[in-house]
């Protein structure tokens, strides 16, 4: 039963395939700038490795998307966008690029699964270096091996649980799930959520 199934999530932990999100890359020495200019927040102070959430409106101050931002460095910038607004998102962004900043849409070559929950913690600790665990909340750790997947680790995600998301090319998706989903079995009943992975 779904009542189920959400007991399990907020008990234990779920793992869901979310990769049908859209994922775009702002690039250059202009990058910061056009941050600034696309979106709600103040990104200036942000440290790299941090993410940020942010409405991005248009000249009304109606909502286009809301995102989360990932700092790389001060010259690129990782948005994750919702799915269905991934095209409209494309194309609001390109529109209003300027100065020196490249704009890319990564978004079907990144495959993204969420482990949120109470046990994540233990479960991704048990494939997830040390240094490769994000220690603070909407932050990240970039080029992490999972077992041989290099892998964007995020500490963020939708359920309002403690919990991480986790970045790999598209053709990796399966086996991280796969790797996920072996590290999770001690824990007895953990709800696990399937959705399409990207082919």
């Amino acid at each position: 039963a779904a009542s189920d199934v959400y007991k399990r999530q907020r008990t234990a932990c779920g793992l869901f395939d979310v990769s049908h999100m859209g994922e775009f890359l702002i690039k250059g020495a202009d990058a910061l700038n056009n941050v600034q200019n696309l979106f709600c927040n103040d990104f200036e102070n942000m440290y790299d490795g941090q993410v940020r959430y942010s409405p991005m409106c248009n000249e009304r101050g109606g909502i286009v998307d809301d995102v989360l931002i990932y700092k790389v460095n001060g010259e690129e910038y990782l948005l994750v966008v919702n799915a269905a607004n991934r095209h409209k998102d494309a194309e609001w962004v390109k529109a209003h690029l300027f100065g020196s900043a490249s704009f890319e849409d990564i978004s079907d070559s990144v495959a993204q699964l969420a482990l949120q929950g109470p046990k994540s913690k233990e479960i991704a600790a048990k494939i997830v270096p040390e240094a490769g665990i994000p220690k603070k909340y909407y932050s990240f750790v970039k080029d992490v091996d999972v077992q041989g997947i290099k892998c964007i680790v995020s500490r963020t995600g939708y359920t309002g649980e403690f919990g991480y998301e986790f970045y790999c090319a598209a053709e990796d998706g399966p086996k991280l799930w796969d790797i996920l989903l072996e590290a999770g079995k001690e824990f007895g009943p953990v709800s696990y959520t399937h959705l399409t992975l990207p082919t």
